[in-house]
Order: C-alpha cells, then sequence, then structure tokens
C-alpha cells in the first residue's frame, strides 16, 4: 500500500511533473489515436524492459473515455492482461475512510478538531491532544506501525502473509514506539492514524469501517467493481498476479495475502474506472458538504513534493495546475489515481517486475494529459 512511501512518492512524482505537449484523450471521433498508441507503447515500454509484468491507464475527460493494457495477467499462462481488471489500491483506501469521516462529521456526530480520547478513549497514548484533523492529514506524530520489521506489506513475508491482524495489534505494535514527534508540530507518513480513524468510524456508527463504506460510497457511486476484503486472500478476476523479486534473484507469485496487515490503512481492491468515478464524485462535491470538502483540500506542507489534505495528496505541476487524489502501493501493486479541477482524470495501475518503473519511463506514458488546453 504505502509501506515504503517514498519509493511510491519517486514515481508519482515523475507521472506529474509534467510539461506541456498533447493531450492523450479518448474519443474515438476525435482523431486522438496517435496519443492513445503513445500511451499504448508508453504501457508496453513497461513490460518490454521489465518494470511490469502488466500495467493499465484509463483517461477520462468529460464526455470522453479511454483505457488500454499492457502484458501479461500471469507469467505462467501469458494471457493478456486487462484493462478493466481488478488489482489492490493500497493507500488509496484511504480516501474512502477520510470521506466517511467527513460525512460524519457534516452529520454533526464528530468535530474535526475533535480530540481522539473524546470518542476513544483509553484508545491512543496521549488522545487527549491528538485530533481527528491530525490523523486525517498525518500530523499527529504517531509511530508507523508499518516502519517495524514484519509489519509492512510492501515487503516479502514469507508465510506470514496469510497471517490475520486485529487493529488493536496493529496499535500495540505502533504504540509501543515513542511518538515521532508532538501533535500538530510536524508531518509524517503514519498508516496508523489510519487504523485509528478506521476504529472512530466503527465507534460513531456501531458498524464496521467496511459495512459504512460499502453503505455511504459504493452503493450510491455504483462502484461495483470496489471491495473491501477484509481477511480474504484473493482477487475478483479478471486480475494481473503481483511479483517480487528476492535478493536470490527469484521471482514469486506475490498476489494471494490476508490484506488485514493494512485494514483500514490499504487493504482496498478496485478498478481504473471505478476510482475515477470516485474521485470525481468526491471532487465535485457529491459525498460531502462544500465544507466538510474545503477541509478535505486543506493541504499541509510535507517536505516531500506534495501537500497534504484530509485523505487527498495534492500536487501541483510545472503548467500551475493543481491534482488532487491519493497513491497506493504494495507487494506486488502501484496504484495511482487523481483529478484535476478541469475534469480530467487518470488512474493507473502498475504490476512491477524484476524492478520498478523509472521516472523517465512514468514520464514518457503520463505524457502530458493534464497540462494542455
Amino acid at each position: 500500500m504505502i509501506k515504503t512511501f517514498s519509493r511510491t512518492l519517486a514515481v508519482l512524482l515523475a507521472v506529474t511533473s509534467l510539461i506541456a505537449g498533447p493531450a492523450a484523450t479518448a474519443d474515438a471521433g476525435t482523431g486522438a489515436e496517435p496519443p492513445r498508441a503513445k500511451v499504448k507503447v508508453s504501457l508496453d515500454g513497461l513490460v518490454t524492459a521489465g518494470a511490469a509484468t502488466a500495467a493499465s491507464v484509463r483517461l477520462q475527460e468529460p464526455g470522453q473515455d479511454w483505457a488500454a493494457a499492457a502484458g501479461v495477467r500471469d507469467l505462467e499462462s501469458r494471457r493478456a492482461a486487462d484493462a478493466d481488471g481488478y488489482f489492490r489500491i493500497g493507500s488509496v483506501t484511504k480516501t474512502f475512510v477520510a470521506t466517511v469521516l467527513l460525512q460524519l462529521s457534516d452529520e454533526r456526530r464528530l468535530r474535526l478538531d475533535d480530540p481522539i480520547e473524546r470518542h476513544l478513549p483509553g484508545v491512543v497514548p496521549n488522545g487527549g491532544h491528538i485530533t481527528v484533523r491530525q490523523l486525517l492529514n498525518h500530523t499527529s506524530g504517531l509511530h508507523d506501525y508499518m516502519s517495524e520489521p514484519g509489519y509492512s506489506t510492501n515487503r516479502w513475508r514469507g508465510a506470514d502473509r496469510f497471517r490475520s491482524y486485529t487493529p488493536a495489534h496493529l496499535l500495540k505494535v505502533a504504540f509501543g514506539e515513542q511518538p515521532d514527534f508532538r501533535p500538530g508540530e510536524s508531518w509524517r507518513y503514519s498508516n496508523t492514524n489510519y487504523i485509528v480513524a478506521g476504529l472512530l468510524i466503527e465507534k460513531l456508527t456501531g458498524r464496521p469501517y467496511g459495512e459504512e463504506i460499502r453503505r455511504r460510497i459504493l452503493r450510491p457511486l455504483r462502484l461495483t467493481q470496489t471491495i473491501v476484503p477484509g481477511t480474504r486472500p484473493g482477487l475478483p478476476g479478471p486480475h494481473a498476479h503481483g511479483y517480487a523479486t528476492l535478493p536470490t534473484g527469484q521471482v514469486v507469485d506475490v498476489t494471494r495475502m490476508d490484506p488485514s496487515l493494512d485494514w483500514a490503512a490499504g487493504e482496498m481492491i478496485s478498478t481504473t474506472r471505478d476510482l475515477n468515478r470516485f474521485f470525481d464524485a468526491l471532487l465535485t462535491g457529491k459525498l460531502t458538504s462544500a465544507r466538510a470538502l474545503d477541509a478535505m483540500r486543506t493541504a499541509v506542507a510535507t517536505g516531500v513534493g506534495f501537500r497534504y489534505g484530509l485523505g487527498l495528496q495534492e500536487y501541483t505541476l510545472p503548467c500551475g495546475r493543481s491534482l488532487w487524489g491519493h497513491s497506493g502501493e504494495l507487494i506486488g501493486y502501484m496504484t495511482f489515481a487523481f483529478r484535476s479541477d478541469d475534469g480530467r482524470r487518470l488512474a493507473l495501475s502498475v504490476n512491477p517486475h524484476t524492478r520498478k518503473p523509472s521516472q523517465e519511463e512514468m514520464f514518457a506514458l503520463a505524457g502530458a494529459f493534464y497540462c494542455t488546453g
């Protein structure tokens, strides 16, 4: 999901460091085949160069929709990858969780500046000084449990990848270490924040956080290809397999895993179609009040190339246009889903192979989708 988040960031910066150029749009009647062909060549190039076993992308503008895939679903059957296939979205899960909490704020069931202790008494050390807002924008200082050995789903864990975890176990690992800083004094990406956020949803609603996501987001938007898997290890078909290369050089299939180690910080599964639909609805005010959306888009500096709001990343491109969305990474899967305020959407899934995609390769693929027109 996000585990080695800096690695995801390095690629994402490449995707978003675009210069002006021809737009890769989609309508069959617009004569846009050359941009489509260029994107397809870039996708194929990732596979040819060993940077991906499979990759899929969907580019959308108002009234226009185009998707493509490259590579194979798995290295044994060699069946072609499907542009509409499922994949693990990792930390993009955080945006769904944050959206539910903002909806609860709209319903006056909590305030963003409420201390966590008010709603989850005795759960979080120093919870009387950590607010809901600080959880959602990663300024709480809570230590990231995934930084501890054996607790990152971005690394090969052998048979442990089928082990189930409870949120209480994950928090015990996190709180076994000192906070990284005092609440509100700095910024550091921590998956622990969203484990607490998931528990907060459950306390306020009396239902599992995943059921609230289904009830409040998936069903109303008809996101029929988006799943909160719980402890189920597989993905629906079609899907591309995820792979990892071990230090010995052995390539292992990492597709199946119990995602409860990620829980509300990154367990979800989706498709490029559903992710584009979700971010379009969220960022056009269809899921929260205008006040809540403004709060989500109030971003803090991170010092790592983007700003972070409440479950949203903001990138400012060289052309001055901002993108809002989220990235995700876990072993075998990388995801990017973003929208600009003019309605352009990009959702990209990559299954890394013997190496991860380079900045140059991602640059070639993304082209100048956002910085034209």
